[in-house]
């Protein structure tokens, strides 16, 4: 029986890769490359007639409405410019429900009478444009026979070329809205919430004595985990090719157990795609900072710079095409599923959020003293206000099939939102409640007890890898969101619950203050209101510990554990008002964004499970059941012989394979049963029935792994995949 070598194949290709020459100007300084193919401000200025320029520029800096009538100007200017750069298309970029970036490209030549063809692009062209929206996630805002839908040009985040070897294309960041002007994409909402929140902050920056403040606006630095696979390895995987995912996989005997790959030197082959990603995201004008080893073996991050959360939304999306494109040509794939392997940490895009505007920096900067940063305090409370009384939605914002194998994980915070403060923050707030702040916890000074050590600045407060909402010196830390999404979706419901906090507070503090009341003692009643309404979604402690569901539920604290549990939040009466009153989704909207997340749930587990009922039948099975004719027919030999035989094994991989056979049957039966047209019904049954039957399905599958003769099992394994790149 000869076996099979598909992935013996697989280890001895990767073995023998060669990294690509990554070669460049080594005098090249990154300032020299950063934004060269965005048509960015300073594009503009020297492009732009100068009337135009302040136009556009008051529009992006001011939110001053656009003036229809520079849109020729810019767009002659836009594509003088891109044909420069070698662009022979342009396109309107979207971002559509799929959570993926969409693009149709047109070219910018148009024919002519005689013959010959003239480049054009019009102002009309760059603000509108008109994609078949019929196929693209609705849910139910339109019938899938009405094909209408428009792009809109979104000026405040900049036009840039991407460049490929057959083609460099003008890339235009737009909305993407029905015929009824409702969103059928991420970034209106965005744009609304921002819009909605800022209106918001600067009345409570008024109140503070700023009288004309500069425009407000949320400020966004996700960081973004991944995985690298061998390209070989990632082939002869149907499930990571299909589902992006390992649905099979034995825990290795050596994982993350001794943390050394958490922050180790970098692999060779690895930095070289690392720098070859962060020299493409400078000219994109993506301000990568931050690259390092992850917790689990094969695992990494990059985090760029906070920066506009619209941008910053835009930029997450470019970021993790250009990783996946780099990737390939350095012979790997790059895995953005929150859980590509189980048993080892997965991968999230934290969010990292603060407001602020150019002229005051970040609002959630507490100060030496915060405790006599009334302003600060303010804004911090809205935050605390914001996530106890719509937690749910926060939840909600993350939920998907793939973030449920992660939250609660390894370094992923529980699916409790609660908010983590620090020391020196929780104590302010504590003495207000009792009455009034009039101390801080001070910084310290390490004592290292080594004398040549200049002196190390100690933090008032600790950081808490478990609080999916933390406080982390000058901004919050949202932990939740998944390596795979979008951060536009948390950054809607963040921007949209912090203008109802903000609302609240500016009401209360005017109202006070119209009444007679002094605005110190104003602010004082606001901060020790919030405290006594809100605080219960205050925890400092650690969120994995046995304790702390059973105290969240004393607090009142919903624990909404999967996405089914969770999107329901989506369309309850108080999210629909919410989200209604600042003009960010209406109704429609909201049950839009409802039954996608429910059927993109059980198309998810769907796809899965038959994935799995294929490979297990098709990959897995026949290799057992090989290794049990082998083992049977050396036990038939030895009895021939007269020899004893040990038929241990042979019993113990005959009921693995029986356990598989009636797993795989029940799997089949449960992905047999059609579905209710109630979509949370059938997300109910998906989580209920299908994924108890491929936990089964698995269990026997990864024990079989552990039996069968190595030269039998095809699937590139754990340690194999997690370990050689």
């Amino acid at each position: 029986m000869t076996a099979n070598p598909v992935r013996l194949q697989a280890i001895a290709a990767v073995q023998a890769f060669t990294p690509p020459p990554f070669s460049f100007d080594p005098g090249e300084e990154p300032g020299e490359i950063f934004g060269e193919n965005v048509f960015s401000l300073q594009v503009m200025q020297k492009r732009l007639p100068k009337l135009i320029y302040k136009s556009v520029l008051s529009t992006i800096e001011k939110s001053a409405p656009l003036d229809p009538e520079v849109a020729d100007a810019v767009a002659s200017a836009m594509k003088d410019w891109a044909l420069e750069k070698g662009a022979t298309h342009y396109a309107h970029v979207f971002y559509p429900l799929t959570g993926l970036t969409a693009e149709k490209h047109d070219s910018f030549l148009d024919p002519v009478g005689d013959g010959t063809a003239l480049a054009s692009f019009s102002g009309k062209t760059l603000v509108q444009g008109e994609p078949d929206a019929s196929s693209f996630p609705n849910g139910g805002l339109r019938n899938t026979f009405e094909a209408r839908g428009y792009t809109g040009w979104d000026v405040m985040s900049p036009a840039y070329v991407l460049e490929n070897p057959n083609g460099n294309t003008l890339c235009i960041p737009t909305v993407f809205i029905s015929m009824t002007g409702e969103a059928l994409d991420h970034k209106t909402p965005v744009l609304r919430s921002q819009q909605a929140m800022a209106v918001h902050a600067e009345r409570v920056l008024r109140l503070f004595g700023h009288d004309d403040p500069e425009r407000v606006v949320a400020y966004c630095g996700p960081e973004q985990e991944y995985f690298l696979v061998d390209s070989h390895f990632f082939h002869a995987r149907p499930d990571l090719l299909n589902a992006g995912r390992t649905l099979f996989g034995a825990k290795p005997p050596k994982g993350q157990e001794f943390d050394d790959h958490y922050f180790g030197a970098i692999p060779e082959r690895v930095l070289g795609f690392m720098m070859e990603t962060e020299r493409e995201l400078f000219k994109l004008g993506i301000p990568a900072k931050t690259r390092h080893n992850e917790v689990a073996p094969g695992q990494f991050e990059v985090a760029p710079m906070f920066e506009r959360a619209n941008e910053a939304s835009d930029h997450q999306q470019l970021l993790m095409t250009t990783f996946k494109t780099v990737a390939k040509k350095h012979g790997m794939e790059c895995l953005f599923h929150e859980k590509p392997f189980a048993g080892v940490n997965g991968s999230g895009k934290h969010v990292n959020f603060s407001v602020g505007n150019s002229e005051l920096g970040s609002l959630l900067v507490p100060g030496d003293t915060p405790h006599d940063n009334a302003q600060f305090l303010v804004f911090c409370a809205a935050v605390i206000r914001a996530v106890h009384q719509y937690g749910g939605l926060l939840r909600a914002s993350v939920a998907s099939a793939s973030n449920d194998h992660r939250l609660g994980a390894n370094e992923a915070p529980p699916a409790i939102i609660s908010i983590f403060l620090g020391d020196q923050l929780a104590d302010v707030f504590d003495q207000i409640a009792k009455g009034g702040a009039t101390r801080s916890k001070e910084s310290g000074t390490l004592l290292i007890g080594v004398d040549t050590l200049p002196p190390l600045g100690q933090d008032p407060g600790d950081r808490n890898r478990t609080s999916p909402f933390a406080f982390t010196g000058n901004r919050f830390e949202f932990r939740a969101p998944g390596s795979l999404q979008t951060v536009a979706a948390p950054m809607v419901v963040i921007n949209t619950i912090m203008a109802e906090a903000l609302d609240f507070c500016a009401t209360t503090l005017e109202d006070a203050v119209a009444a007679g009341t002094d605005f110190n003692e104003a602010v004082q009643t606001l901060l020790a209101t919030i405290v006594a309404d809100h605080g219960a979604a205050i925890f400092n402690g650690n969120g994995y510990s046995d304790e702390w569901p059973v105290e969240a539920a004393q607090r009142g604290l919903k624990n909404l554990r999967t996405t089914v549990d969770a999107l329901p939040e989506l369309i309850s009466p108080e999210a629909i008002e919410l989200f209604g009153k600042y003009a960010v989704f209406n109704e429609r909207e909201m049950h839009s964004r409802y039954e996608i997340g429910c059927e993109q749930y059980v198309m998810t587990i769907g796809v899965e499970g038959n994935l799995m009922l294929e490979m297990g039948t098709t990959t897995v099975l026949p290799a057992a059941v090989r290794y049990q004719t082998e083992l049977a027919q050396n036990v038939a030999a030895l009895k021939a012989a007269g020899v004893e035989a040990d038929t241990s094994t042979l019993m113990t991989v005959t009921a693995a394979i029986g356990e598989l056979k009636t797993g795989l049957a029940d799997l089949g039966t449960a992905l047999a049963h059609e579905h209710d047209e109630d979509l949370l019904v059938a997300a109910t049954y998906c989580r209920d029935a299908v994924l108890p039957a491929m936990a089964a399905v698995r269990t026997a599958a990864d024990a079989l792994e552990g039996l069968v003769a190595d030269d039998l099992w095809s699937l590139p394994t754990y340690q194999e995949m997690l370990y050689i790149l």
